[in-house]
């Protein structure tokens, strides 16, 4: 078992906003993970946060799962998965995180299965124009970028600076484009320094060709939702934007 999915364990927790898997080591934790926020207390929330209706006997106040405001029924009804704080169900939350759930919804019941399932590249390090073909996949507990060839690469979520996706086609309406490649930075633990690394799909076998363009465009915003890259000082919302 490779390093990076050597603490996959998960257990099942229950907090004051529901049931949730979570990994049985903190150091297993996916970085597109979001701790349970705190809530507003009672006492600081005598109305809605939303459209200020006062709280009574029969107006309750309840609090959203995303964010931890509080609201009347009206303004936090809707119940909406939030995969990543890892409830087992769908949770109370006001309107403008539920949309933003749904959206993150879509990505994790897609595009990170794509990622996950891997595809293949022709992938060159560095400013070497050798190439190798690798397949390249998401790691279990979605910490590292596993790629594999005659070579094998484990790169950490954590440590990766930026991507940029690559495309080709692109018209002067900004329409017909397609990606082809993606160019990403990452720093080597021990090292202060970038390391670049450039993937481009396989012009040769075209089943291939389809689950790279697949892979790549996972990798790319779908419908708004960012992918995660970490920080020293954190993981912070990035969105990758073909040719910037």
């Amino acid at each position: 078992m490779s390093g990076g999915e050597a603490c996959d364990g998960k257990k099942l927790v229950r907090s004051s906003s529901g049931l949730r898997m979570v990994p049985e080591h903190h150091a297993a934790r996916s970085p597109f993970g979001l701790d349970e926020p705190p809530w507003v207390p009672d006492k600081d929330c005598p109305r809605c946060m939303q459209c200020e209706t006062k709280f009574d006997f029969i107006t309750r106040k309840h609090h959203c799962r995303r964010c931890g405001k509080c609201f009347c029924d009206k303004c936090c009804s809707k119940k909406v998965p939030l995969s990543r704080m890892c409830f087992v169900d769908p949770v109370r939350q006001c309107a403008e995180c539920a949309l933003i759930s749904q959206k993150e919804t879509e990505f994790y019941d897609k595009q990170l299965k794509v990622l996950m399932n891997g595809a293949t590249f022709c992938v060159a390090r560095g400013t070497s124009e050798k190439s190798e073909m690798m397949v390249c996949r998401l790691s279990n507990n979605q910490r590292y970028l596993f790629l594999d060839g005659d070579s094998h690469y484990e790169i950490e979520i954590a440590q990766i600076s930026t991507v940029q996706i690559l495309t080709e086609g692109f018209t002067p309406g900004g329409g017909n484009t397609r990606a082809t490649g993606m160019l990403l930075q990452y720093k080597v633990p021990g090292s202060e320094e970038l390391t670049q690394i450039k993937f481009t799909a396989s012009e040769d076998f075209n089943s291939n060709k389809k689950l790279s363009a697949a892979w790549l465009a996972a990798m790319h915003k779908h419908n708004g939702t960012p992918i995660l890259i970490g920080t020293a000082g954190g993981y912070h919302d990035i969105y990758a934007a073909p040719n910037s």
